[in-house]
């Protein structure tokens, strides 16, 4: 039979198939077709089983990745994706916008369409201070701008329930996998879109101001009534890039691409003292946001080996 992967770690898989679900076991520990990966199957996947063994894989239209450092090896998130809906939060934990960049940059490598929820806008209404200078003043001109550059940005709270209609719309019909540090909300997102699921909603550490893992596992949710599938991941400190050469991350940020090979130094360009570099006019002509450039020479560095940024950097 041919099933579809619910979740699953180390060697048991829970696959979903006509006649039910079933756990199963890769039949030898090994598909050839996923040797080096920290994972080899995701939630999406679809596999042919017998007796409680996984035999084979189905060709993939798509991976979501990152690259588990622990482990040294790309880790798979979800397969077979419609839309990657990264999940941040207004505050508690604070807004990480270099979390986005790279999460965004990855979508873009895999050919996956990309959306930015930006959670806990109750706290933002209740607390947000007139003055043009706070952090909520910057959270917005961060979310402006990435509207600018062409992502959907959805405003959401689960407390009053902004933006979860137009979260319902953006999904249906859908395959969407969150994507998000731990505490932005993901397991009340789909706790939201489907009441009747029993799940634990985690607790922020006071002392760190971050979130405590809740959800273990990647797991892929029916969404009544829309059609909409989602996969629901375990919270991400650090989203380390998966498979991209660094003279690639040009490529994969979508301002940034147009320009790619422009420079008077061309493809050798390094877009940081070069005469002639378009990147750095367009940074300069506010084209390209300066935290966005910044992080594109973070992600670049990172690839390179040059250096490795604090996980919440």
């Amino acid at each position: 039979m041919t099933g579809l992967v619910i979740r699953g770690s180390r060697n048991l898989f829970t696959v979903r198939t006509a006649a039910g679900e079933v756990e199963c076991r890769i039949k030898g520990k090994i598909l050839k077709s996923v040797e080096g990966y920290y994972n080899p199957i995701a939630p999406g996947d679809m596999v042919t089983v017998e007796g409680g063994l996984i035999l084979g894989l189905e060709k993939r239209r798509n991976v979501f990745a990152r690259f588990n450092q622990k482990g040294q090896a790309p880790q798979l998130l979800a397969a077979n994706v419609d839309l990657v809906l990264c999940v941040t939060s207004f505050a508690s934990p604070p807004f990480r916008h270099r979390f986005l960049d790279r999460a965004l940059v990855q979508a873009a490598a895999a050919d996956i369409p990309a959306a930015i929820l930006c959670n806990k806008s109750d706290l933002a209404a209740r607390d947000s201070p007139a003055d043009p200078d706070s952090d909520w003043a910057d959270v917005e001109e961060r979310l402006s701008d990435f509207q600018r550059i062409g992502y959907p940005v959805l405003r959401v709270s689960t407390v009053t329930g902004e933006g979860v209609d137009e979260l319902k719309r953006l999904a249906a019909g859908k395959f969407s996998v969150l994507v998000g540090q731990s505490g932005v909300g993901k397991s009340s997102i789909v706790k939201t879109l489907i009441p009747a699921l029993e799940i634990r909603i985690g607790s922020i550490n006071e002392k760190f101001n971050r979130g405590n893992h809740t959800t273990t596992q990647a797991v892929l949710l029916d969404v009544p009534g829309s059609g909409a599938r989602i996969i629901d991941t375990p919270g991400i400190r650090r989203f380390a890039l998966a498979g991209i050469p660094p003279e690639d991350v040009i490529l994969h940020m979508r301002e940034f691409a147009p320009l790619a090979g422009t420079c008077s130094y061309g493809l050798s360009c390094f877009h940081q003292t070069e005469p002639g570099c378009k990147i750095m006019e367009a940074v300069h002509a506010g084209v390209i946001h300066e935290d966005r450039y910044e992080s594109y020479l973070r992600i670049r560095d990172d690839l390179s080996g040059k250096r490795a940024y604090p996980d919440n950097d």
